[in-house]
């Protein structure tokens, strides 16, 4: 299993915010927007943040669950890793 994180911050501001935070997984730029408009997190191109949503791939890049909306941050972590591991199976 991979994990990703994609924002609008440059490379440096994301290296940087993953270190204070302590993330085990990449932060991604998206400065065209292109991820973030095909998954529903910004409508175009002038988008100033994406919204918080989260997709979960197959091994073959299909789309197998999303969750774009009421998005708790304190539970979203556990909730996604209980729905990936009901989908894949274990760790």
């Amino acid at each position: 299993m991979q994990i990703a994180g994609v924002g609008f911050n440059t490379p440096e501001d994301n290296a940087a915010w993953a270190a204070e935070e302590g993330f085990e997984f990449e932060l991604w730029t998206d400065d065209q927007r292109t991820l973030s408009i095909a998954y529903g997190a910004a409508d175009d191109a002038d988008a100033v943040a994406p919204a918080r949503v989260t997709v979960i791939l197959d091994a073959d890049g299909e789309l197998v669950l999303e969750y774009l909306s009421d998005i708790v941050v304190t539970t979203h972590p556990s909730d996604v890793l209980a729905d990936c591991e009901a989908l894949f199976g274990g760790r």
